[in-house]
């Protein structure tokens, strides 16, 4: 057990320790006269980021986690906005409501796939990495994850995203909207890849939600730290 606490790097209550001051006795250890070894300190922010991906897989994943959400809500697209009021006027508002729905229900079938693809990334990171996440802007994790995993995960989100979508009636729904649209004057149809449009839909809000969990481990006096996090930063 690691007692810093004494050389005053910082102090963690025995029984729920904040994230807040783990990255703050962090930056100070990267500093000169730093107790803890480059090994420490990376296996730290490790399993504090573990934490956080975790966090925010589980909260796009469940039922809800895209379609209730404002924020990374998949919204319909923009060929179909642009005819969306003609659309509703003629007389196909629930289909637009159950296609906009089926789409992000297919994103959050995806999302439990990127949870080992980020923690890849973290047996990934060198001190190096680690150094600039600390220094770095309150979303600089995120950053690191977008660059390190953002292709990977386009790659497998996409043929699931496709699947889910055909199991959850997306495909269906969009070829419904679209021979509605082709029957109706001076309209057109609707031209956009599907598939690409929910995954980078869905990619995008789950980025988002670990931006929003990563703020959450560097502010929030209430996170909690679990032992592995407590026996590398010391306790009393």
């Amino acid at each position: 057990m690691l007692l810093i606490m004494a050389l005053g790097i910082f102090q963690i209550p025995p029984a729920h320790g904040q994230f807040g001051d783990i990255l703050k006795g962090l930056k100070k250890a990267l500093g000169v006269g730093g107790d803890l070894s480059e090994g420490k300190i990376i296996e730290g922010l490790r399993e504090a980021l573990q934490i956080g991906t975790r966090n925010a897989v589980e909260k796009v994943s469940q039922v809800g986690g895209y379609y209730e959400n404002p924020k990374i809500k998949i919204p319909l697209p923009s060929a179909i906005q642009k005819v969306e009021k003609l659309l509703r006027a003629g007389g196909v508002g629930t289909q637009l409501d159950a296609f906009e729905m089926s789409m992000n229900r297919a994103a959050e079938r995806a999302a439990p796939e990127a949870k080992d693809i980020f923690w890849d990334a973290l047996k990934q990171m060198n001190f190096s990495d680690v150094r600039k996440i600390l220094q770095g802007r309150d979303n600089e994790a995120t950053l690191y994850f977008k660059e390190k995993t953002y292709d990977r995960l386009s790659e497998i989100f996409k043929p699931i995203a496709h699947n889910a979508m055909s199991e959850v009636g997306v495909t269906r729904k969009y070829q419904e909207l679209d021979a509605k649209v082709r029957s109706m004057p001076f309209v057109g149809n609707l031209t956009f890849d599907l598939d690409e449009y929910v995954t980078d839909g869905a990619l995008e809000g789950l980025f988002f939600m670990v931006a929003e969990e990563e703020k959450r481990i560097r502010h929030d006096p209430e996170a909690r730290v679990t032992d592995v996090l407590k026996e590398v930063f010391g306790s009393q």
